[in-house]
């Protein structure tokens, strides 16, 4: 039957596309992990590895952008079948923004290679090992149209925040009391920025996540536990 045939094809399509976006996720994890191991290292030249590697992810997120066109060209899909496609336009616009940060982990992580090592740089494997399975969780999430998955990692963005927020304020009153460390500090504090732009973004594929299986928004109040951007911290005397 020729309705079943287009059923067929399209249902292809689509596998194609979660392959496409699978394998963004699996690369955005990947240069997260290598980018916080060059800064703890220090590895200037695996830092120099990452940053190159990144290009692999814009080149996936192009095949989507290819991909969802000739579907919407040919497929003209409708409905469900819509709120698919486009999905994973959104879903690799988000992947394709962390591998960037990942990539500015990297150079930061360059930048102090030969500078001084703050007590601070321990908390960010943690952070940042959060951050890893967030991305794993909700690509998962995201793969299996699995809501109360996506609704989990929506919530835990808050403990991420939480330690970016304690992480913060560790390192300016660092900063404060040593002036000296001053610019390895300003570098640490945009890496953990980066890490946790990250995290935000693992929450907004969540988001998509529960529209996409739900064709609902979802309302809540969004969990923010990140107070650095009123935080004042008092120098020790």
């Amino acid at each position: 039957m020729p309705g079943e045939h287009i059923i067929q094809a399209l249902d292809a399509e689509f596998a194609k596309l979660n392959e496409l976006i699978a394998k963004m996720g699996g690369e955005v994890e990947s240069q997260l992990d290598q980018a916080v191991k060059a800064l703890m290292g220090p590895d200037p030249e695996l830092a120099k590895a990452v940053i190159a590697a990144d290009a692999r992810i814009d080149r996936l997120e192009q095949n989507v952008d290819l991909a969802v066109v000739r579907m919407l060209a040919l497929r003209q899909p409708v409905a469900s079948d819509l709120r698919n496609v486009i999905a994973a336009l959104k879903v690799a616009s988000m992947l394709e923004r962390m591998g960037d940060y990942a990539a500015n982990v990297a150079k930061r992580s360059i930048a102090i290679a030969s500078g001084e090592r703050l007590e601070e740089l321990k908390s960010l494997p943690s952070m940042a090992g959060m951050v890893q399975d967030n991305t794993r969780r909700v690509l998962d999430a995201y793969l299996n149209r699995d809501v109360e998955q996506a609704i989990a990692v929506w919530e835990s963005d808050r403990d991420i925040d939480a330690l970016y927020d304690t992480l913060y304020r560790e390192t300016i009153g660092h900063m404060m009391r040593t002036p000296d460390a001053v610019g390895a500090g300003a570098h640490l504090l945009f890496i953990a920025k980066n890490i946790e732009r990250i995290g935000d973004h693992a929450t907004n594929i969540a988001e998509v996540v529960y529209y996409l299986v739900t064709g609902k928004m979802l309302v809540a109040d969004r969990p923010k536990a990140d107070k650095s951007s009123y935080a004042v911290v008092e120098p020790k005397t």
